[in-house]
């Protein structure tokens, strides 16, 4: 069965359970599924029960899509994504995007964990991604193009959307809460990085480092949506102390500073122009 078919088996399903069309998608990552508990719920579907959707393995993704609303906003929530690292193809990663898209998706917002490069950052800070460094990942638009779905060379330019950018720090400052804003760099994983890679990711230009989300983005930025991300400091990869990061360290940090990333999200999304922002 080819792609397009795939997606539109999925969307069937979803939409026989849930048929209003909705506008903005949100993938929330490890430690991070507060989010949840200020939507208007109408229906969650275990992935395992939507056509070709993959299974989140990783602790910390609880692995169900949701679908109800933010204020007036109507939203699909992946509570859990998928990885690389856990077997899947790059082009099954990115599927739930392009699902979400063909439900109507045209604004997709994302968050995740992701190790601190920059020397300045601390464990608990909130880094809206301004650009991402792709070189060490799989592009998950390798392959034919299909035309369906996007260009075969979409432009990478403005990946994550200077108009959500500048909301963000406006919305931050009305919560009062402070915002760091940097470059995040891919990687597969599952390994978190040596600390000879930490400084060469560094010196390469990033401020964070995550095993998700540039996948993500490509594929929705392919298919015509505006991106929106930030990523939760949970570790620190460049520290004197001879010591090791953990997974619980990184769901242990997520969990503290989720509310604050949840806030942001909440009123972005409220109040998010759905005619001008780009």
């Amino acid at each position: 069965m080819d792609e397009i078919s795939k997606i539109n088996e999925a969307v069937g399903f979803i939409r026989a359970r849930h048929a209003d069309p909705v506008q903005v998608g949100v993938i929330l990552g490890s430690g991070l599924g507060g989010f949840i508990d200020h939507l208007e719920v109408s229906i969650e579907i275990s992935y395992a029960e939507i056509p070709h959707f993959p299974v989140s393995t990783v602790e910390g993704h609880s692995g169900k899509l949701i679908l109800g609303k933010v204020g007036d906003k109507a939203v699909v929530v992946m509570a859990g994504r998928f990885h690389y690292y856990e077997g899947y193809t790059a082009q099954e990663v990115v599927f739930p995007v392009r699902v979400m898209q063909a439900l109507g998706a045209h604004f997709l917002f994302v968050s995740n964990a992701a190790g601190g490069v920059n020397p300045g950052f601390k464990v608990g800070d909130l880094m809206i991604i301004k650009d991402h460094i792709s070189f060490s990942i799989v592009n998950p638009l390798l392959g034919k193009n299909i035309e369906a779905l996007g260009p075969r060379f979409p432009d990478m330019s403005e990946p994550y959307s200077k108009a959500l950018v500048s909301k963000a720090h406006a919305v931050a400052s009305t919560l009062g809460h402070s915002l760091r804003e940097g470059i995040y760099y891919g990687v597969t994983g599952p390994t978190f990085e040596t600390r000879a890679e930490y400084k060469m990711i560094h010196l390469l230009g990033a401020d964070a480092v995550g095993m998700s989300t540039v996948q993500e983005v490509i594929a929705a930025i392919h298919c015509g949506m505006t991106v929106f991300a930030m990523s939760v400091i949970t570790d620190l990869g460049i520290r004197e102390e001879e010591n090791i990061i953990t997974h619980q360290e990184v769901l242990d940090a997520a969990n503290i500073a989720a509310p604050k990333l949840t806030s942001i999200f909440k009123t972005m999304i409220e109040t998010l122009d759905l005619v001008s922002a780009n």
